[in-house]
């Protein structure tokens, strides 16, 4: 199953207790759904869940029922085509026999809860929203370009600071932040998966933290290791010539130790002292003796 589609089944677990809020989520399907207009009413979808709810919507919405149910094979497929029922539901969302309700009508979300309930609607009609696993993307597309201006502008009106495009001649309104999509899904009735939006984000963090950890950790290796050979090239350079044995002896025995372990980190050395010393006086004697190294080698060109 799509997280898509756990959403919308989240989403129709929500009781139709209130009418006016079944209204507006009623009216929320029907601009965000296939086909609404004065001569009909089509819903078509795949979500098992919505289409077990839709009957039950309307009838709550309007007191009546589809004139066309799901025949069971294939999409389901919801229809009203009765001229009085189609004539009812224009006239209680604003618009009349000749010029349908194609913009949203503030009047009828007045509430709180009934603007929640119509953007549920809309989405269960026209929404998707990615997999948080794989990316952060929720949108709701309609075929009214006047309704997409209008849930851009109500939407902001409610703090979910969406962005707005067109696709094939529809309105697109869409988000691409996981804290505006968990947002939206909270506000909507989702909060189960605003939660899995959020747990989705945190294990990617978290997982981009350890990478980071572990690069740094890789690097720093490197460099350690770059570092305890050159140390050795150089020792075994001034042994070479004959200079070790004239240094200072915290030189040789830092010399001596560094051949014996040459695999140590600078804190595993200084350890090997007796008495221990710190690693910052343990860097000291080794970059010495690098230094000498680098400037006997230079020294035949001077």
């Amino acid at each position: 199953m799509s997280f898509s589609s756990e959403v919308k089944q989240e989403l129709c677990r929500v009781p139709l207790s209130r009418k006016c809020c079944a209204q507006a989520e009623c009216y929320g399907v029907l601009l965000y759904c296939n086909t609404f207009s004065p001569r009909e009413i089509r819903v078509i979808t795949e979500s098992d869940s919505f289409a077990q709810r839709l009957p039950q919507l309307l009838r709550r919405a309007f007191r009546f029922s589809f004139d066309r149910l799901p025949d069971g094979e294939g999409k389901h497929i919801f229809a009203v085509e009765d001229p009085r029922k189609l004539s009812a539901v224009q006239q209680l969302l604003g618009g009349d026999d000749r010029a349908p309700a194609l913009h949203i009508n503030f009047g009828v979300l007045e509430e709180k809860c009934c603007r929640a309930a119509f953007l549920r609607g809309a989405f269960l009609a026209g929404g998707s929203v990615t997999d948080p696993r794989k990316g952060y993307h929720l949108e709701l597309t309609t075929s009214h370009l006047s309704v997409g201006r209008e849930m851009l502008a109500l939407m902001r009106e409610m703090g979910l600071e969406p962005k707005a495009a067109q696709r094939k001649g529809n309105s697109v309104v869409y988000f691409k932040q996981s804290d505006r999509i968990e947002d939206l899904l909270t506000s909507i009735g989702a909060p189960l998966s605003a939660m899995e939006v959020m747990n989705a984000k945190l294990e990617k963090d978290l997982r981009g933290s350890v990478n980071r950890r572990v690069n740094c950790d890789a690097a720093n290796l490197d460099k350690a290791v770059e570092a305890a050979m050159t140390q050795v090239e150089s020792i075994r350079r001034l042994e070479e010539q004959g200079r070790l044995a004239l240094l200072p002896e915290k030189l040789q025995e830092t010399a001596s130790l560094r051949l014996a372990h040459p695999e140590d980190t600078l804190s595993q050395l200084a350890q090997r002292y007796d008495p221990p010393i710190t690693k910052s006086a343990l860097n000291h004697r080794l970059r010495k003796l690098v230094e000498l190294a680098k400037a006997e080698a230079e020294s035949p060109r001077r």
